[in-house]
């Protein structure tokens, strides 16, 4: 996406409670999803990073994240109205989304894949991608019965009023993968004050 103009997924994620529509008690106190430390940020130097040739153009239809458990389906999303990316459907809390509009994980470029972290009832399907290190693997499994390997090379946390675009959104020549869910700070009036993302590459892709 260029620098010149609007995101769609910020207005999305950073409106209010967009992608946690309610809030849910544990002993009279909200139970904070995991933060990631300073070692997994995109400042600190990793081990260097090898990227697999990209995949031809296929939509995802399952990401697994073994390491925190994650294993669910993917939907297709789209923009609202406004411009602003819609989230999946909050009712359903084990499901993941996608910009469908936009570059198809593997493909050559930055996709976005957005899911709740929590609603009403407790922890949703990103709960725990706070808690992803440099290296963990995310799969994604696609319509042309192959599976794209990414690792992840960075996790951030951002305050949704300094949500860096451009960082975040900006054109790959390699075929690269954002997950961002909601994070940080919370209160009732304001809901969650940040967003968590995810940075990976792509490292291999297999046949299912």
């Amino acid at each position: 996406m260029g620098a010149q103009h609007r995101s769609p997924w910020p207005g999305a994620l950073a409106a209010g409670a967009a992608l946690v529509l309610g809030a849910w008690m544990l002993h009279g106190g909200r139970i904070l999803p995991p933060l990631p430390g300073a070692a997994e940020g995109l400042d600190v130097l990793g081990a260097p990073i090898v990227v697999a040739p990209p995949m031809p153009r296929a939509a995802p239809t399952r990401i697994r994240i073994p390491v925190v458990g994650i294993d669910a389906p993917v939907t297709g999303l789209a923009l609202d109205g406004g411009g602003h990316l819609q989230p999946p459907p909050e009712e359903d809390a084990n499901l993941a989304g996608w910009y469908a509009a936009g570059t198809a994980p593997g493909q050559s470029g930055t996709a976005v894949m957005a899911g709740h972290v929590d609603n009403s009832r407790g922890p949703a399907v990103f709960y725990r991608l706070g808690s992803l290190h440099k290296g963990d693997q995310v799969q994604i499994t696609r319509d042309d019965r192959a599976v794209a390997y990414f690792a992840v090379d960075a996790v951030e946390v951002y305050p949704k009023k300094d949500f860096p675009d451009r960082t975040v959104y900006s054109p790959a020549p390699n075929a690269q993968l954002r997950l961002i869910t909601c994070g940080g700070g919370f209160s009732k009036q304001n809901g969650y004050d940040g967003n968590v993302v995810v940075y990976a590459h792509l490292v291999r892709s297999a046949k299912a």
